[in-house]
């Protein structure tokens, strides 16, 4: 068969099935034009979850006739006055395709009027364009798509329902409105408003769209150096099951960044349980001419000159935030839902040394007091009543509520915390062992690859054969664990993080697994006063409220959360 070009409105809507995939797709194309035009008032109306319409508005600076000529035209913008531009670019529209693909597969008509100019208006059909012509309307400019995809009827059949086209177009709105929140924004659905919002500082404007819930648990985040960071995150307490609420936006662009993701992830892997994730609104500022968005169609994805410091910029501002935000409001009501468990707010800030004294007989029962005062508003975990099955700590809190804590995973995050301490001190305590331990594993060669790395967290170990290291030196505050079980362990958190990941996310995920070894272990019998160390302790720590795994360390339970599990009114 002979190669042919492909007739002009074929290639057309091929090419607008990269730009407009659906409803959304267009809102957002629509809408960042809106704001390229300096508009400070959008209002969007979508009539069947905007495949029947869309209709954008705005008062932004609106255009003349002979741009409303060139504006639909393929590769046609008022964004790059340079081809040097490309790799500076500083507004969200560059491309030139979103309203030639938009009028490739629907029915398009744009009306605008400069602020001293009159009005015009051009129509698009299924990629035939007309001419512009005189119309009325005020200043800025309106845009209306009908009947989406009645040109490419087989894509039209990928569309799910108008319901949910609806609620996919609201959110791309939304995230918009969350990057631009100096700007009002209103969006209606088949005539019902569904969404107003004035121009309001970020603070302000993430309330309103992230919820009340969020900006009551959310900690302020910020950070300079290659990337100026700052917005709100929330704390380990406050996780989803999805990350459909991180929002990500980098210079007033809001993306689904890969990589960015990924550094949340990082961020939160020792403080959030798995499977959960953290809502945020982070905002990053970088220079136009380090970011590439030239990468995808959506230009939701970038491309970082300096990845790697962006990615640690972003770790870094997260785990400052998440380190201090805990000791805010020590003496909060935590919540417990039953079942299952699902938010708990964490406790404090600053480790306290802790040293238990040997286990009592196993015969030995350890009992409170039968008459005791009540626990001071200023410890929120409240005072040690028993150890139950050997594994947790009850105790009753300043408020009458019962609190249980899990042992191990509280002084395995105690532990931690005070090892990532000495880190920050220049390296973590060693301790010489004194026969040196052989532990046979045959991920060897990536322990003594680690091997510079595992020195500076107090694990000196060097090779013995070919599938075995020699253990000289244990983490002082570990108390001589097993080594074994700790350097195959280390070695699968190594391969894990993989050779990509920063060296500090790979140190803080060996502290981690250190601090799981060097814990006191679940069946270990607890006197009163090391129930009582380990309670005070755990309320001045960061983080005390999950494990290094992000498992929680302690539930609490009000007298409304036990009238609940009994069914009482």
């Amino acid at each position: 068969m002979p190669i042919r070009l492909l007739p002009p409105a074929t290639a057309d809507r091929i090419a607008a099935g990269e730009v407009v995939e659906r409803p959304a797709a267009v809102v957002k194309e629509l809408v960042e034009n809106a704001l390229d035009a300096g508009a400070r008032r959008i209002r969007v109306a979508l009539e069947e979850g905007g495949i029947g319409r869309v209709l954008v508005e705005d008062d932004g600076a609106g255009m003349g006739p002979e741009d409303l000529a060139l504006c639909v035209e393929r590769h046609a913008t008022s964004k790059l006055p340079e081809e040097a531009m490309l790799f500076s670019i500083g507004t969200l529209g560059f491309r030139g395709e979103a309203l030639p693909s938009i009028g490739a597969v629907s029915r398009l008509l744009i009306t605008s009027r400069p602020p001293e100019g009159e009005a015009h208006s051009i129509a698009a059909e299924a990629g035939r364009k007309e001419a512009p012509r005189p119309a009325a309307g005020p200043p800025g400019t309106r845009v209306e798509v009908t009947d989406l995809f009645f040109a490419t009827p087989a894509r039209r059949k990928f569309l799910r329902t108008p319901a949910r086209e609806g609620e996919a177009a609201a959110e791309a709105l939304r995230r918009l409105a969350l990057a631009w929140p100096e700007v009002g924004f209103e969006l209606s659905l088949d005539g019902r408003p569904v969404l107003r919002l004035e121009p309001a500082s970020w603070e302000r404007r993430v309330a309103d769209l992230l919820g009340p819930d969020f900006a009551a648990a959310a900690l302020p985040v910020s950070g300079s150096g290659v990337a100026a960071i700052t917005g709100l995150a929330g704390g380990p307490g406050f996780s989803r099951p999805t990350a459909a609420e991180q929002h990500l936006v980098v210079n007033r662009r809001p993306v689904r960044d890969p990589m960015l993701r990924a550094a949340l992830r990082v961020a939160y892997r020792d403080v959030m349980a798995p499977g959960r994730h953290p809502a945020c609104a982070l905002f990053l500022e970088i220079p136009a001419r380090e970011v590439d968005v030239n990468v995808h169609p959506m230009k939701t994805e970038l491309r970082f000159r300096d990845a790697a410091a962006v990615r640690g910029a972003l770790i870094s501002a997260l785990r400052r935030a998440l380190g201090v935000g805990a000791a805010q409001a020590p003496a909060a009501p935590l919540r417990f839902a039953p079942p299952p468990v699902a938010q708990l707010r964490g406790v404090a800030e600053a480790a306290l040394p802790l040293g238990f004294a040997p286990a009592p007989p196993r015969e030995e029962v350890p009992e409170a007091p039968k008459e005791q005062p009540a626990a001071p508003p200023d410890q929120p975990l409240g005072r040690p009543l028993a150890q139950v099955m050997d594994c947790y700590i009850l105790a009753e809190a300043p408020d009458g509520a019962l609190v249980l804590v899990d042992q191990h995973a509280a002084h395995e995050r105690l532990t931690h915390e005070r090892l990532r301490e000495q880190m920050t001190q220049g390296g973590v305590r060693a301790q010489p062992l004194l026969l040196p331990a052989v532990v046979e594993t045959r991920h060897a060669a990536r322990l003594l690859d680690a091997a510079p790395a595992l020195e500076r967290l107090g694990l000196e170990i060097e090779g013995f054969g070919r599938d075995a290291v020699l253990v000289r030196a244990l983490p002082a505050l570990l108390g001589g664990p097993d080594p074994a079980p700790l350097l195959r362990d280390l070695a699968e958190e190594l391969a894990e993080s993989g050779e990509a990941t920063a060296l500090e996310a790979r140190l803080d995920a060996a502290l981690a697994r250190l601090a799981c070894h060097g814990s006191i272990r679940a069946g270990r019998r607890l006197n009163p006063a090391e129930m009582d160390a380990l309670l005070r302790a755990m309320e001045r720590t960061p983080r005390a409220a999950t494990c290094s795994h992000g498992r929680p360390t302690f539930l609490r339970l009000a007298q409304g959360d036990f009238a609940r599990l009994f069914g009482r009114s």
